[in-house]
C-alpha cells in the first residue's frame, strides 16, 4: 500500500507550495515518528516553468528553518500529469491554480481544493464519520480517502480563501503565510492520524 499522497500547487513552486510540502511532512513526522514516510507523501509543483530546477526561495527556506523544518534538497518542478495521477489530495494556493488543475486534469477535480478551504472543511468535519484506524499505512490511506470524499461533499458549505503570494515581500509576510498554511493543515493531520 503506497502512502497517502498530497500534492501542493502554487504559481512557481518556490514559496507557498514548498512551505506547505515541508510543513505537512514535518507535522506528520511529529505524530508518526519513524513511520511517517510509510503513511504520507508530501510533494509540490508549480503551474509555471519559470523556476523549474531552482532552490526554494530564500525567505521561504528561512521561514521553515525558523520552525525547525528543513529546506534542503528541494528543487522546483512544473506540474505534470504524473504528479496528479499519484496524488490522493491536491491543495492549491489560489482559486486560479484550483481552476487550472480542474480544467487541465478534470478527473482530479473532486480531490482538489484550495488549501485554506480544505482546512476549514476538515476542521468542521465529524471525525466519527471516518473509518477507524489502527495506524497502519493501509488504514491511514483509507482514512485519508474518506476525509477527501467527505470534504468534497461539504465544499460548498465553507468559504474558499486563497493564500497571498509572499514572493518579494517582507519576512513578516512569509511568516503570516506559513502560519496560514500550518493552520490549514493542522486539522487534516489530526484527523488523518487519530
Amino acid at each position: 500500500m503506497p502512502p497517502f499522497c498530497v500534492l501542493h500547487v502554487c504559481m512557481g513552486n518556490i514559496c507557498r507550495s514548498p512551505m506547505a510540502e515541508r510543513i505537512l511532512a514535518h507535522r506528520v513526522a511529529q505524530r508518526a515518528g519513524d513511520d511517517a514516510d510509510d503513511l504520507l507523501m508530501s510533494h509540490s509543483c508549480g503551474v509555471g516553468s519559470w523556476h523549474a530546477g531552482q532552490r526554494m526561495d530564500s525567505s521561504a527556506a528561512r521561514e521553515l528553518r525558523n520552525r525547525q523544518i528543513g529546506s534542503e534538497g528541494f528543487s522546483a518542478r512544473q506540474i505534470e500529469r504524473a504528479h496528479i495521477e499519484i496524488s490522493d489530495l491536491i491543495l492549491t494556493a489560489t482559486t486560479e491554480q484550483y481552476d487550472y488543475v480542474s480544467i487541465t486534469f478534470p478527473e482530479a477535480r473532486e480531490r482538489t481544493f484550495l488549501i485554506r478551504h480544505f482546512g476549514a472543511i476538515v476542521a468542521g468535519m465529524d471525525a466519527s464519520k471516518l473509518p477507524e484506524s489502527d495506524g497502519s499505512a493501509q488504514a491511514v490511506h483509507a482514512r485519508g480517502k474518506a476525509i477527501v470524499n467527505e470534504a468534497n461533499e461539504h465544499r460548498d458549505e465553507f468559504e474558499a480563501q486563497s493564500l497571498d503570494d509572499p514572493w518579494g515581500s517582507s519576512g513578516a509576510t512569509f511568516t503570516r503565510v506559513a502560519e496560514e498554511i500550518d493552520t490549514a493543515l493542522a486539522p487534516f493531520v489530526t484527523k488523518l492520524l487519530s
